[in-house]
C-alpha cells in the first residue's frame, strides 16, 4: 500500500506523477485555445505540450514535495520531543495530563458514559539504588522499569514518566477489578525483573495507588487520589497496590500485597 501521509515517500512520487499530469493538460488548454475562434483545438506542435511539461515539471514538484515531507518529518520529530521523556521513551508528564484531560472532556462533552482508572507508581527505595550501584545503574533500572509497564498493559493505553522515579499508567474503560489485575501484574512483573548492576541481582519493587472513575472529573482530581492511595501504599509497607473508586470512602478500596 502506497504511503500517502505528509511523512511518506510515496505521497511525493504520487503527486509529482499528478503534478505533471495536470502541467500537461494545462499546457493543451494554453496552447490550443484561440480567443479569436473562441474554441480550442489540436495546435500543431502538440506533442511539445507533453515533453516540455514532462522534463521540467518533474524535478520542481520532487524537489517541492520533498522539502515538504522533510518539513513533516521535523515537526513530528519535534512533537515527539516534546512529549516525550528522553530517558524511558514514555510520555512526559504534560503530555500525559493533557491526553488524559482530552480523554475525559471528551465524554464529559457528548454526556456518553465512559469509565477508566488512573494508576501512580513509585519506585521503593530507589534512592539505595543510586547510593550503591550508582547513578547510571539508576537510569538503567528507570528504562527496565519502563520497559516492563509498557509490555504490561494494552496498546491503548497510557504510560508516563510522572518526574523522578514516578511513572503514571491511564486504563481507559477498565473497572475497578480489572484495573486492579493490571496493577498487580505491573507489580509482580517488575519484581522479577532481572535487573543486575555491577553483576548481582538486585531486586526491584513499585508501591501503586489508583483510582477508578466515572466522567465527569479531571487529571488533577484523579492525580490527588491516586497519590492518596499510593502514599497509603507505601505508608503499609511498600511493594503493594491500593486502588479505589474516585470519592469512595477508604473501607471501599481495592488493597493488594
Amino acid at each position: 500500500m502506497i504511503d500517502l501521509s505528509p511523512t511518506g515517500k510515496g505521497r511525493v512520487y504520487v503527486l509529482t506523477v499528478l503534478g505533471t499530469l495536470m502541467c500537461m493538460l494545462l499546457a493543451f488548454v494554453l496552447d490550443g485555445y484561440s480567443l479569436e475562434r473562441g474554441r480550442w483545438a489540436l495546435g500543431e506542435r502538440w506533442v511539445n505540450n507533453l515533453i516540455i511539461p514532462a522534463l521540467v515539471a518533474p524535478p520542481f514538484f520532487f524537489f517541492l514535495l520533498s522539502k515538504l515531507r522533510e518539513l513533516s518529518l521535523a515537526h513530528r520529530e519535534l512533537l515527539t520531543v516534546a512529549s516525550t521523556d528522553s530517558l524511558t521513551d514514555c510520555l512526559n508528564r504534560r503530555a500525559f495530563s493533557s491526553l488524559v484531560d482530552g480523554y475525559l472532556s471528551r465524554f464529559d462533552e457528548v454526556r456518553e458514559p465512559g469509565n477508566g482508572a488512573l494508576l501512580i507508581l513509585d519506585v521503593d527505595r530507589f534512592k539505595t539504588v543510586n547510593d550503591r550501584f550508582g547513578h547510571e545503574s539508576g537510569d538503567d533500572a528507570l528504562r527496565l522499569i519502563a520497559q516492563v509497564i509498557r509490555s504490561s498493559v494494552r496498546d491503548l493505553d497510557l504510560v508516563a514518566r510522572i518526574g523522578g522515579e514516578e511513572f503514571g499508567v491511564f486504563l481507559p474503560g477498565l473497572d475497578l477489578h480489572q484495573s486492579m489485575a493490571i496493577a498487580e501484574r505491573i507489580r509482580t512483573a517488575v519484581q522479577a525483573a532481572e535487573f543486575r548492576p555491577a553483576g548481582e541481582r538486585h531486586e526491584l519493587s513499585l508501591s501503586i495507588g489508583g483510582v477508578t472513575f466515572m466522567p465527569p472529573a479531571t487529571f488533577s482530581q484523579l492525580y490527588r487520589s491516586a497519590d492518596r492511595r499510593l502514599y497509603a501504599a507505601k505508608h503499609a509497607g511498600r511493594n503493594r497496590v491500593e486502588i479505589g473508586a474516585l470519592g469512595a470512602l477508604a473501607e471501599q478500596d481495592v488493597r493488594l500485597v
